[in-house]
């Protein structure tokens, strides 16, 4: 994979999207997006025309995004983390997020804060990891980790969880307490959010639906905006059409009431997207 380091640049705020891996999903893309139309079909791959490979299968980029602003570094996700990660059953482990942190010239001991949109495992692999899953020169892990202690990749940053969120980890999925947050807050590093947040550099926004707890974060500077996505947006069909029911949505209806509420904007405000699983990391809304 590619590890070229897009940017974007909001005021004095820079946008950095961090590749992690990519490859195809769990299951045909029309069992995820069950109400759509071959009109809509058509339209999202003339849009997004890599999201689809040549059997027909809904193929995903895994990424993380980087905030750098004039006050801190902050990332945004954790991808889906080396070969020993939660998300090793279904993702393709090991992530390259270590050497896209490297090629964006990011050390992990600089980031100062984590906000993990949510708990689904193709979004905190990296967040907690073995000793022996972490890469000595910044290079891809391509070994199963056998250490026993876990800690935080990022061993300065404080890890931004909506409460929400943590409270419905052992329906989303109870091994994560074991492998995630139980190690987090053992460190120190886990603080749990009620709702919108101002951070260092822009804020969190509680974005429910996709999961109960889901969260993404908007970055703004006059009538520029960015909104890094979460699985707020999995695929272009969300973008064009955000009433779409994604089959893998705790709750559908406050899903598309948060897509409809953060997509629209008045014409006078530019928003871009910055979406973990679209083939661009960047794209207008």
């Amino acid at each position: 994979m590619s590890l070229s380091v897009p940017r974007l640049r909001i005021g004095s705020t820079e946008i950095i999207a961090l590749a992690d891996g990519e490859g195809p999903f769990f299951s045909p893309r029309a069992e995820a997006f069950p109400e759509a139309t071959p009109t809509q079909w058509a339209e999202a791959d003339r849009y997004d025309p890599g999201a689809v490979d040549a059997e027909g299968r809904w193929r995903l980029q895994f990424r993380a995004y980087a905030i750098r602003g004039p006050r801190g570094l902050t990332v945004v996700d954790a991808g889906i983390g080396p070969a020993d990660s939660p998300a090793r059953s279904w993702a393709p482990v090991p992530g390259a997020l270590p050497e896209s942190l490297a090629a964006a010239g990011i050390d992990p001991a600089e980031v100062d804060t984590v906000v993990l949109t949510h708990l689904h495992t193709d979004h905190v692999g990296w967040a907690v990891v073995t000793e022996a899953a972490v890469p000595s020169s910044g290079g891809a892990v391509h070994g199963t980790a056998s250490a026993i202690g876990r800690r935080p990749y990022f061993p300065n940053a404080e890890y931004l969880l909506q409460r929400v969120e943590f409270d419905a980890i052992d329906t989303l999925n109870p091994q994560l307490r074991e492998t995630l947050t139980d190690p987090l807050a053992a460190a120190g590093r886990l603080r749990l959010l009620d709702g919108d947040t101002p951070l260092r550099a822009g804020r969190a926004v509680a974005t429910p639906g996709h999961t109960p707890g889901h969260q993404s974060v908007l970055v703004t500077d006059g009538r520029e905006q960015a909104l890094v996505t979460g699985d707020l947006l999995v695929h272009a069909l969300q973008l064009l059409h955000p009433g779409l029911a994604y089959a893998h949505e705790a709750d559908p209806d406050a899903a598309r009431q948060s897509r409809k509420r953060m997509l629209g904007h008045d014409a006078a405000t530019t928003l871009h997207v910055a979406t973990p699983h679209l083939t661009e990391p960047f794209l207008p809304a």
